[in-house]
């Protein structure tokens, strides 16, 4: 792993050095700010969307860590900006998807769900967190990373 860019999103060499962009399939994590405007919004909605994003990358970058950098991929698509859509595992076989969704730190993404190998495993991660109120499941000014960004465009395009 070269880069974590935010809590489900990271940069990766493969084997013959080449870097792969790299979105976590099954969830999505909160996002985190970009701008100096997002940075500094007092906004309750922009402030608590920040904060988890924040953590998840945060807690990302600790998993990453203590495997030493490295990643095992299990590549189930390609999106739209030519990410390798992946189950992302430490070298000791642990599921990032399902550490980060049962700490509260990211949300199944149900969409795709379907397309996801290990849909049971971070689906009870979900049900865990959601029972034990982890993570974002405490705050009630978070809103879902995928209503978050469908609220920004309709802002930016208003």
């Amino acid at each position: 792993v070269k880069r974590v860019s935010d809590g489900d999103t990271i940069l990766v060499a493969d084997r013959f050095g080449k870097d792969v962009k790299v979105r976590f399939a099954c969830i999505d994590a909160p996002e985190i700010a970009h701008s100096k405007k997002e940075k500094q919004s007092r906004k309750l909605v922009d402030k608590s969307q920040f904060k988890w994003g924040n953590k998840a990358k945060e807690r990302l970058q600790e998993l990453v860590k203590q495997s030493d950098n490295q990643v095992v991929l299990t590549v189930t698509d390609t999106d739209r900006y030519g990410r390798s859509v992946s189950e992302v595992r430490l070298t000791d076989g642990t599921f990032v998807q399902e550490v980060l969704v049962k700490e509260g730190l990211a949300q199944v993404y149900r969409p795709y769900l379907k397309d996801c190998p290990s849909a049971e495993m971070v689906d009870s991660a979900e049900a865990n967190a959601k029972r034990y109120r982890r993570g974002l499941w405490r705050d009630p000014k978070f809103v879902p990373a995928w209503e978050y960004r469908s609220l920004a465009k309709t802002k930016s395009s208003s």
